[in-house]
């Protein structure tokens, strides 16, 4: 090769680096792998065939049913209009798939199959497959991974807009088949690629030409890329969705052993007695069991005896939900913390548990209950140097005194005299005095009233638990009101947080990612529906700042633990139970892998179907 031709091409290749982003920072190593978590240490290898928990060899077929309980009007799951139908998310795949349920924090490629970064983290490439393809045959591109992460920022929810914006200021196309997301200087580094990475992935084509919207209600489908599309839709009826024979991905290795069933179908019941009855009666063949009277009480019917339905309690490995009656601290009287205590101490977990579930829970105390990251007693070792760190932030009782607890209750009596004592002092000393007419007002006359929100679809147990403890409030001197409302309306205002309590969840955590600022941070809790008390802390800001900024896995636990800590100190929630284990009850046609993983109970996933037995059940009359 001529002399002068080689500058002439090394310089054409350092143009091409630059342009692509290939050309790292002096020093700053590229990684090129086929999957990703953020410590770079990943369960399977790029030569695995199968995650180790499914059956590769599990045979596909048959149907899967289960009931649903409320209404929907839409199949576009990204509506912020409008309740969308169960599952309707199924059709839409992401460049990494999802967590493995044995592998915390980690993603492995799925519409992509290599991801590329450098050890700063401050891009990230993504390689697709090319031959993924939508449900319609046209292939997936990197033009529709960049039109799906515009439209999320353009049309989906406000919260996740604003947190994604600040992070994620640039993308672009580099071919069909390439793509790279910039992330912005200076700021952690987690929730980067594997944020990119799990966006749904729609066809550019198909919005283009259709004119949809994804914040509107709709019944129409757009077409994805996954292993099932919608076969039937009667609205609040029934949503039934069917196996793709031609997706696309059914052979990679992330897939083996999953997706078996050929059908799965979605029963819609106003309330769970009929949804009950629908299930004994075979016209639903699957429950996970979420009412204690029923597990306990309930379960005697002659299918059981026969063994033709099974019921069995499964392992739960992930944390339970943190669950509880939620303040709305939008609401000016709810930020007076004696307040607050004072709502808390008219709910009698013991007699509840007792009286009306069976004594079949635990009370929940922790954000992360169980597991080696819920604080308990005062802090010490690592989270209590870094709690110093804090400075002032940090109330000097919780750098001595133990982690906030719930309080006890008698369990003989529904209204403790000792509890409602010490609640009408706190509502005393916050300046809601009993009056003459025995109900407590300000300094104004205004009544102390307290409403709470709640779904009618939720009907049964919970609804007898909140009537309890709606009626221990009331014993206070307190104007509380329970307001039952259709699953329609109760969405709407849960969205516009137009309650004063509620019934209501946020999310358990493991590690650490700006899914917890989303949650528990100020910058989107005026109007984040994943912070539905509106929490806006600075100590809680600070945590979440910090463990961001973590780089091994040591530090990152120590303020994990100081994050459960703050949470239940600034004590936005009265929490209530939870159970170890799944209840779940099935016909006798299903299988599942024994051992099942830690992370998911997996009964759309990597359960099975047997044919001989579902014949047999059928053949007897179990099944229709």
């Amino acid at each position: 090769m001529p002399d002068r031709i080689l500058p002439a091409l090394v310089l054409a290749l350092l143009i091409l680096l630059a342009w692509t982003g290939l050309l790292a920072a002096e020093g700053d190593k590229i990684i090129k792998s086929h999957g990703y978590s953020y410590f770079g240490d990943l369960k399977y290898g790029p030569d695995f065939q199968n995650y180790d928990y499914v059956n590769p060899d599990a045979p596909k077929g048959g149907e899967l049913s289960f009931a649903q309980l409320g209404t929907f009007d839409s199949m576009n799951p990204y509506t912020i209009k409008g309740r969308s139908g169960a599952l309707s998310s199924i059709m839409y795949e992401s460049l990494l798939g999802d967590m493995p349920a044995d592998a915390y924090g980690e993603g492995y490629g799925l519409l992509a199959e290599s991801v590329e970064y450098p050890e700063s983290k401050d891009w990230v490439i993504f390689h697709l497959r090319p031959e993924a393809r939508f449900s319609d045959g046209t292939p997936v591109t990197a033009q529709d991974v960049l039109f799906s992460h515009n439209l999320l920022l353009e049309q989906g929810l406000p919260s996740y807009a604003a947190a994604v914006k600040k992070r994620i200021p640039k993308a672009e196309v580099i071919d069909d088949l390439t793509i790279k997301f910039y992330f912005t200087p200076g700021i952690s580094r987690r929730s980067l690629i594997d944020q990119v990475g799990g966006v749904p992935v729609w066809s550019k084509a198909w919005f283009e030409k259709t004119g949809a919207r994804l914040d509107e209600t709709r019944l129409e489908t757009s077409p994805g890329s996954g292993p099932y599309v919608v076969d039937k839709v009667d609205v609040n009826n029934r949503i039934v969705y069917r196996r793709n024979p031609d997706y696309w991905g059914r052979d990679l290795p992330i897939n083996r052993g999953r997706h078996n069933f050929d059908t799965i179908r979605i029963e819609y019941f106003t309330d769970d007695t009929p949804a009950f009855e629908a299930f004994k009666a075979g016209d639903v063949t699957f429950r996970e069991e979420g009412d204690s009277k029923k597990w306990a009480s309930q379960y005697e019917f002659p299918k059981i005896r026969d063994g033709q339905v099974i019921k069995v309690e499964l392992p739960d490995g992930t944390p339970p939900t943190p669950t509880g009656f939620v303040f709305n601290l939008r609401r000016e009287i709810l930020q007076d913390t004696r307040l607050r205590e004072a709502l808390a101490l008219g709910f009698n977990f013991e007699w509840t548990n007792e009286s009306l579930q069976y004594g079949l829970f635990r009370q929940r105390v922790s954000f992360t209950q169980d597991t080696p990251l819920m604080a308990t007693g005062a802090p010490e070792g690592a989270e209590l140097d870094f709690l110093k760190s804090l400075g002032d932030l940090v109330p000097p009782a919780m750098l001595s005194e133990p982690a906030r607890m719930p309080h006890s209750s008698n369990a003989a009596k529904l209204n403790d005299r000792r509890n409602l004592r010490r609640a009408m002092a706190l509502l005393d000393e916050a300046g809601w005095p009993v009056g003459a007419d025995g109900m407590r007002r300000n300094a104004g006359g205004a009544p102390l009233r307290i409403t709470f929100l709640f779904n009618t679809a939720a009907e049964g147990t919970l609804g007898a638990v909140v009537e309890s403890y709606v009626s221990n409030l009331a014993k206070m001197g307190i104007d509380a009101r329970l307001e039952k409302v259709d699953p329609s309306q109760y969405t709407q205002r849960q969205r516009q947080f137009d309650y004063d309590l509620i019934f209501d969840a946020y999310g358990a955590f493991l590690g650490t990612g700006t899914g917890l600022m989303q949650r528990y941070g100020s910058d989107e809790a005026a109007f984040s529906i994943f912070n539905p008390a509106g929490l806006a802390s600075p100590l809680v800001d600070a945590i979440i700042q910090a463990s961001l900024l973590t780089t091994n896995k040591a530090d990152q636990d120590a303020t994990l633990m100081a994050l459960d800590r703050a949470l239940r100190h600034e004590f936005f929630m009265v929490p209530v139970w939870y159970k170890a284990n799944y209840w779940v009850s099935y016909y006798d046609q299903y299988e599942h892998p024994d051992p099942l993983p830690p992370f998911d109970l997996g009964y759309l996933d990597f359960w099975w179907y047997n044919a001989d037995k579902a014949a047999a059940l059928k053949a007897s009359g179990a099944l229709r």
